[in-house]
């Protein structure tokens, strides 16, 4: 079956088709970004991983470092992380002025403790009126600039909140809306609740709705538009070691459904030396880059014949030559394995939300926050 989607508007920009890459700590730095348009041959939207507002007006190093983009990035699309109304102001203000962005990205959906427990990211939609004064603050500040937000369900399944958070933002002139389809609570547990992001579609027809969650391949993606009707997807973890996902997704929006990319291991094992090479380059030090890559090394990975052994060897390379070395030494000549196109990275579930004290004692009260709960660094 056949699925046409519209071109996604956000703001002034037409992203076709429409596909978004979810900010993910550690992960969507400028490098990953770059592999990831070059699959796509420069389509769809790929979001920066998360920025403190307190880091980005305290101008940070390392913040100033992840928020840079590659001259070829367009539109440079930025998430915003921040639980105090006039520190997300400035930072939105001096992103505007200083023209550091294209569009703004906030994030009310990270489940992590460091976050929650400041009232941050998926805990703070829970409080109607900070969520409302934060989104104000944003879109007044942004001028000319888009604000997006990210959301999920709820805190846990007693405290649901995406709809009064999407008639809010809707109100407060928010562009589009992205819902991941799991509760704080649920982390990247269980199945995503893709009805959930269907009665969100519903409920705010006014603008854009994006839906996250259990996109792990092309198909997947053509099928939550089929069922849910959400004007575009944000695809996650289902990229990890996996950037040519999105040459996929271009082909599965474009009709091209039979055109899917299964690359051998040593195609795989290219794209990985070329993913540690350009974090050697971005971070201005081959080593440090190579060791940042290590994270990757799983994920791309997955499914193919490597021993542990090699897998805990290719997991502590400190250099370009040490890494291409071994992987020189494996079967290169491997197809793409059965079953690599499902679930990868993090699947814990049914957590305990971390939350500051008192938190869920009245979802309009919001007194005793202040800017001290504003987190001093970016990223992951």
């Amino acid at each position: 079956m056949s699925t046409t989607a519209a071109p996604l508007q956000i703001g002034p920009h037409i992203v076709q088709p429409p596909v978004v890459l979810a900010p993910m700590a550690g992960i969507t730095n400028a490098p990953f970004r770059t592999l990831c348009r070059e699959f796509s041959g420069g389509k769809g939207l790929f979001v920066s991983e998360m920025i403190t507002t307190r880091a980005l007006v305290e101008r940070n190093e390392k913040t100033m470092q992840l928020i840079h983009f590659d001259a070829t990035e367009t539109p440079r699309s930025i998430q915003l992380y921040g639980v105090d109304p006039a520190t997300v102001g400035k930072a939105v203000r001096m992103i505007a002025e200083e023209g550091l962005a294209d569009h703004i990205d906030l994030n009310f959906g990270c489940p992590v403790p460091k976050v929650t427990r400041k009232g941050g990211g998926s805990a703070l939609p829970y409080k109607r009126n900070l969520l409302r004064a934060i989104l104000r603050e944003a879109v007044s500040g942004a001028g000319d600039l888009p604000v997006t937000m990210k959301m999920r369900k709820g805190i846990d399944d007693d405290h649901i909140t995406y709809l009064d958070a999407g008639r809010i933002a809707v109100e407060e002139g928010v562009t589009a809306i992205a819902l991941h389809g799991r509760t704080a609570a649920q982390h990247y547990g269980g199945t995503a609740d893709w009805e959930a992001i269907a009665r969100l579609k519903e409920h705010v027809p006014e603008i854009p709705v994006l839906g996250n969650g259990d996109i792990w391949s092309a198909e997947d993606a053509l099928r939550m538009v089929r069922e849910t009707g959400v004007d575009g997807v944000v695809v996650g973890r289902g990229c990890l070691g996996r950037p040519w996902l999105f040459a996929d997704l271009v082909a599965g929006f474009e009709g091209r459904t039979g055109d899917v990319a299964r690359p051998s291991l040593r195609v795989v094992a290219d794209v990985m030396v070329r993913h540690a090479t350009l974090l050697g380059e971005w971070i201005g030090d081959e080593a440090r880059g190579v060791i940042d890559f290590r994270k990757h090394v799983a994920w791309y990975l997955k499914g193919f014949a490597v021993g542990s052994e090699m897998r805990k060897r290719l997991a502590v390379t400190s250099s370009l030559a040490e890494l291409r070395a071994g992987l020189d030494e494996l079967e290169l000549d491997q197809a793409w394995p059965v079953g690599a196109d499902g679930p990868r990275g993090r699947t814990s579930g049914n957590n305990r939300v971390v939350l500051p004290d008192g938190w869920l004692k009245d979802p309009y009260d919001c007194a005793g926050l202040s800017e001290d709960a504003e987190l001093d660094t970016s990223g992951g």
